[in-house]
């Protein structure tokens, strides 16, 4: 599997590495994870400076992409050029956007008018767009799916690994990152966030071809 992890100028740090950092607990089952900008370097809203992992372009050929936010999605959100590099096919991959990263989903089109969530801060400008965003950490519509808040980066983690893997191995990633003395709870709390959307993507999926 190729994830990648859309990460631009001016990124939050927790939308790309949370998410990075979970699902790397993937690669011994040959799953590929990378750090995917426009430009060879970024810096985060912080001043972290990092070099990408790979180019725009990965996200095309990637089997799941997930947009992170950052101080700068506004702009991006206006840069028709930028825009059309951003190439998405949610018939064929998994796609998942943080926080401001729902803006970016609209205004490529794949949410469209259904519900999505996002932060605080991006509320606005997401139902801006056209867009209802509902308070809830997470919610996918089929193959497409929108976190809100900078942890809930783990939902957008665990959804992929239930989707292209299985519930125990989403369960194992969870594990190892949860707090010690809280893990049962921790991944207990996530998987229920999670799954019943997983059921119901699953459940069209058999309607379609059974």
């Amino acid at each position: 599997m190729r994830i990648a992890i859309l990460t631009f100028e001016g990124f939050n740090e927790l939308d790309s590495f949370i998410a990075a950092g979970i699902l790397g607990r993937m690669r011994p089952q040959r799953w590929e994870i990378g750090i995917t900008s426009p430009t060879e370097r970024v810096t985060s809203m912080n001043g972290v400076t990092i070099v990408r992992q790979q180019s725009l372009d990965y996200a095309a050929e990637a089997d799941a992409v997930l947009i992170g936010s950052g101080v700068n999605t506004r702009r991006i959100a206006t840069d028709v050029d930028m825009l059309r590099r951003i190439r998405l096919d949610p018939a064929r991959q998994l796609i998942g956007a943080q926080c401001s990263g729902a803006l970016l989903l609209a205004k490529l089109g794949l949410i469209g008018k259904l519900p999505a969530c996002t932060d605080l801060t991006s509320r606005p400008w997401v139902e801006e767009a056209g867009v209802e965003v509902i308070d809830a950490p997470f919610i996918a519509h089929g193959n497409v799916a929108t976190a809100g808040g900078c942890l809930a980066s783990q939902y957008l983690a665990a959804w992929l690994i239930l989707r292209l893997a299985g519930r125990a191995e989403a369960e194992a990633a969870l594990h190892y990152v949860a707090p010690v003395g809280e893990k049962a709870a921790y991944v207990e709390r996530a998987i229920a966030n999670v799954l019943p959307f997983v059921k119901d993507a699953q459940s069209a999926s058999w309607r379609r071809t059974g």
